[in-house]
């Protein structure tokens, strides 16, 4: 048995040679290939080189024009965008516009409203309105000239400022008086003084 183990054991070693042999070659012929590729391709690379300039430039021009167009187009949308947007901006803006006007209107409605059922409620009251008292002040002024006129022995002035005071206390005591009741309280006071 022992010459068996022996046999192959030799027998291996000589095919292992038989194997490594084409082996060895075929590393030997790639390893030339690789260094035939490199030759070739220094000698190469020079020519490609320049036609690698040459074609980069190429491709640089062709990027400016289609840049400027790319722009051109750009620009126009952008332009067309912007006037759309403009547009709806003012829309918006005319919209907010008549919607505060609206809004200004309806409120001066209702203060009008409001002021009008104040008024009509302190008329109920027999509480004179700001006009009414206005209109009896002017007309307790033009009284006053005209019995200052009439009664002709104290000065105009002091007469006139005298009547003014009194008629005022009345009017603000009587406030619901009518113009008749004026009247009477002023021909009484004119009457008091002339006698």
């Amino acid at each position: 048995m022992a010459k068996k183990v022996l046999k192959k054991k030799v027998q291996r070693k000589v095919a292992v040679q038989n194997t490594t042999a084409p082996a060895m070659e075929s590393a030997r012929e790639i390893w030339l290939a690789g260094l035939g590729a490199f030759n070739v391709a220094q000698q190469e690379s020079g020519r490609i080189l320049e036609q690698g300039s040459k074609l980069f430039e190429k491709l640089v021009a062709e990027g400016g024009k289609i840049e400027q167009k790319t722009r051109k187009d750009v620009v126009g949308a952008i332009g067309s965008i912007r006037g759309e947007v403009e547009n709806r901006v003012e829309g918006v803006r005319q919209q907010a516009d008549a919607v505060r006007k609206q809004a200004n209107d309806n409120w001066d409605k209702l203060e009008r409203i409001f002021e009008d059922r104040v008024a009509r409620a302190l008329s109920r009251l027999g509480i004179p309105s700001k006009d009414d008292v206005s209109g009896l002040a002017e007309k307790v002024q033009k009284l006053a000239r005209e019995v200052s006129d009439l009664g002709g022995k104290k000065s105009t002035a002091t007469a006139r400022v005298k009547v003014v005071a009194k008629t005022k206390k009345d009017v603000a005591k009587n406030v619901p008086a009518t113009k008749t009741a004026v009247r009477k309280v002023v021909r009484k006071k004119v009457a008091k003084k002339s006698a």
